[in-house]
């Protein structure tokens, strides 16, 4: 399942620095603008308690966990919907990626240039907004003529479309991105989706903060609070430089006493990755014995069928059923047999929607 995030932010705000620490794959960081112009991808581990608990309760030969690809793009500059630094090319990175990491420079260091002189962490959101906004614009501007003389031709989805394209227009006009439109049912989601608009992808507001800001937050990172409240986004609060630390340091237990003593309960970058895992509408079941504990990625709503098929295609096609046993239920009975014998276990048809963490066994037919 080839979903990816894209860390993307003005030049110079820690977007290199924060992949290096998320990704197995490693960007150059370095102290001038355009450091990063051709995307670097990295699949990097989920991190999920819950993972470990089954190996611990199976002692498996394996185990395997979830990963989520990042894709470090090119910093923006004013202009990029026109072309300007990278433009053409960071348009087109992004718009590659189903879901969008925005990192945002919340500190002050007179060693490290910002590519507009100052700090100013609401006014490079806007910069970024405004210049995909002027791209989704030419989009549905582009679509508009097409649509409407489908529309005046008695095509029902025509006319539909039409009007969704003509609330986007209108949003975007008024400088708002186009994930402030509501949709009104499924037809219209699908609709939306299939327009690929650059500000419909959902997106983490990231906070780059200093050291000392890493729990609390700061005075930046508050009016990014207030600049974002009406949108369907959320904010992490992030220290790239503790995390670059963190990363650094050999052992688990290493990593740990590091947090503890920064007052930290788990670091910026796991954090930072579950969240991305979710922006990205993706949950976690769990196949679990002996020779393998392993975390399968679904999406939110996908049936048994689709779930099996994760595995193998196979699975899938000729699905029959699914025995499913809930997560708490197998760590408090210990095993599979145990779950049986004492009704735990689920005998789940096609129409079964897979809940997060659920732990499967599949039977079919091919």
């Amino acid at each position: 399942m080839s979903l990816k995030c894209g860390i993307v932010g003005l030049p110079n705000v820690g977007k290199s620095t924060l992949f290096n620490c998320v990704s197995s794959g490693k960007a150059q960081s370095a102290n001038f603008p355009f450091c990063t112009i051709e995307p670097n991808i990295g699949s990097t581990i989920v991190p999920d308690d819950r993972l470990q608990v089954l190996a611990d309760i199976c002692k498996p030969e394996r185990v395997i966990p979830a990963t989520v690809e990042i894709v470090d793009i090119a910093g923006l500059v004013k202009g990029a919907s026109k072309g300007e630094g990278l433009g053409n090319q960071f348009l087109a990175n992004i718009r590659e990626t189903d879901a969008i990491l925005h990192v945002l420079r919340c500190f002050e260091d007179p060693n490290i240039v910002h590519v507009d002189g100052s700090v100013d962490p609401v006014r490079d959101k806007e910069v970024i907004d405004m210049e995909l906004q002027l791209k989704d614009l030419e989009t549905v501007e582009n679509r508009l003529p097409k649509v409407q003389k489908q529309a005046q031709g008695g095509d029902k989805a025509a006319k539909k479309l039409y009007d969704l394209l003509q609330r986007y227009k209108a949003a975007l006009l008024e400088g708002q991105n186009a994930r402030s439109v509501s949709l009104e049912n499924a037809e219209e989601e699908q609709m939306a989706h299939d327009l690929f608009l650059l500000t419909n992808k959902p997106v983490l507001y990231v906070c780059n903060v200093d050291e000392g800001s890493a729990k609390e937050g700061n005075a930046y990172v508050e009016a990014v609070r207030e600049a974002v409240k009406d949108e369907n986004a959320q904010i992490l609060v992030i220290a790239a430089k503790i995390e670059s630390d963190i990363a650094e340091l050999e052992s688990y237990e290493e990593r740990q006493m590091f947090l503890e003593d920064i007052g930290l309960e788990k670091s910026g970058v796991e954090r930072l990755i579950q969240s991305a895992y979710a922006l990205l509408g993706l949950r976690t079941y769990f196949t679990a014995g002996a020779d393998e504990c392993r975390a399968w990625t679904i999406h939110v709503g996908d049936k048994a069928p689709r779930a099996a098929g994760v595995i193998h295609t196979d699975f899938e096609k000729g699905f029959i059923r699914a025995e499913v046993i809930k997560y708490d239920d197998f760590v408090q009975l210990k095993s599979e047999s145990a779950c049986r014998a004492a009704g735990k276990l689920g005998v789940e048809g096609k129409e079964y929607v897979v809940q997060d963490g659920d732990i499967m066994h599949f039977l079919f037919n091919v």
